[in-house]
Formats: structure tokens, C-alpha cells, sequence
């Protein structure tokens, strides 16, 4: 994985963010065991604490869970999955619309505009 962090954020936010991506785009398949705390932490070059931080709070919201003998699985709910993706589109669509009000788009201007656009990038 590539982890792409910056400091306008907290870290074990971001790390959240990205592993909940690579969940809801396949990267990581229900059931698919993690790479350990440690080995995620080197990879993300951040400190295992803030890692643990970031899996334990994946975990209680039910994303991972632990088998103590053998570490972390995401999650085989393929519905909570569906549910965190669909939740993530909507989020990236509303800060869409905020960024195209913050150019003087009305909402109704924002989406014939998206509409050619999808038109023109299938003819590609």
C-alpha cells in the first residue's frame, strides 16, 4: 500500500481513511488477514502506537477483527463493506457540490456540466 500522510490532519486519522480505502476498493478482500502492527507501522513509516490506534479503532467499528493466535482479517460483512462505500461516494460527491458552489456553480450548472463531461469521457 501507499500511504500518502500530511500534517494538516491527524495521523492515525489518515491512516483510518486509507486503510478503509483500500477495504471499499478491493485491495483488501473480506476476510484478507493484515500484515502485523509492526509491518504496517514500517511501511507507513509512523510509530506502531499510533498504528495499534488506528486498527483498534477499525476494529470497533467492526471493519477488522482480531483472533489473538493469528492477528487481523477484515471483515467478511460484505454489506458493511457495500455501506462504508456507498457512505464514502457520498462524501466525495458533497464535497464536490461544495467546491463547485465555492466557484459560483449552481447546483443544476454543477450537473449539466457533469453530465457533458460523462458523455464527452465515454466517446474517449
Amino acid at each position: 500500500m501507499k500511504w500518502e500522510l500530511n500534517s494538516d490532519r491527524p495521523v492515525y486519522v489518515q491512516l483510518i481513511e486509507q486503510i478503509q480505502a483500500e477495504i471499499i476498493s478491493g485491495n483488501y478482500k473480506p476476510g484478507d488477514k493484515l500484515p502485523s502492527v509492526r509491518d504496517l507501522a514500517a511501511e507507513a513509516t509512523v510509530n506502531p502506537n499510533t498504528m495499534q490506534k488506528a486498527l483498534s479503532e477499525l476494529e470497533r467499528i467492526g471493519l477488522l477483527l482480531t483472533n489473538r493466535t493469528s492477528g487481523r482479517y477484515i471483515t467478511s460483512d460484505e454489506q458493511m463493506i457495500k455501506k462504508l462505500k456507498a457512505e464514502s461516494a457520498k462524501n466525495q460527491i458533497l464535497e464536490f457540490i461544495d467546491k463547485m458552489h465555492q466557484l459560483g456553480f449552481e447546483p443544476e450548472e454543477t450537473l449539466n456540466l457533469f453530465i457533458e463531461i460523462v458523455k464527452s469521457h465515454k466517446q474517449d
